[in-house]
């Protein structure tokens, strides 16, 4: 006797709508992991009269984006389709631009928050498409994703001003 057939996924959401959805979550996730490599690199790295400040902020941060790399995969195995996990994958969907080098700390934190803030208009930029087709869990997702990442950069901004 064949095995029986996997069920086809039928939570309410069209392929076409879930497809267009797992098309912005490999970027997120892209962008969020890229993010998350550069944090921790720029942790390791950081140096000047701000170490300890900033070594600590970025530990949490690279933490907070380690858990959230987990979230965003699982939300598109979810949705039926393979995450994407290789860095080459990563390096054709991310938005989020290399460090040339190793920047001093004051250009660590312009970095960071032009990273967390490209997270942020990634999950905006896909949020209506998973509103539009009724995905929830996908939109309280990106919303989560929104809010952190703009708090992040933020706190960023104001280790700058005077």
């Amino acid at each position: 006797m064949p095995p029986t057939p996997v069920p086809a996924i039928d939570f309410g959401i069209g392929e076409a709508d879930r497809l267009q959805i797992v098309d912005g979550l490999k970027h997120l996730l892209a962008d969020t992991y890229t993010l998350y490599l550069k944090t921790h690199n720029f942790h390791w790295n950081v140096t000047g009269p701000m170490f300890q400040t900033l070594h600590q902020l970025f530990m949490e941060f690279y933490t907070e984006q380690w858990t959230a790399v987990d979230l965003i995969a699982e939300r598109i195995r979810a949705m039926g389709v393979p995450a994407p996990g290789t860095y080459e994958e990563f390096a054709k969907l991310t938005t989020i631009k290399p460090s040339p080098g190793l920047p001093k700390a004051r250009e660590m934190i312009i970095e960071l928050i032009e990273g967390q803030e490209t997270v942020a208009r990634t999950a905006r930029q896909m949020f209506d498409v998973a509103a539009d087709a009724n995905d929830q869990p996908t939109c309280d997702l990106l919303t989560q994703r929104m809010q952190i990442h703009e708090k992040n950069a933020w706190m960023l901004r104001s280790l700058l001003e005077e």
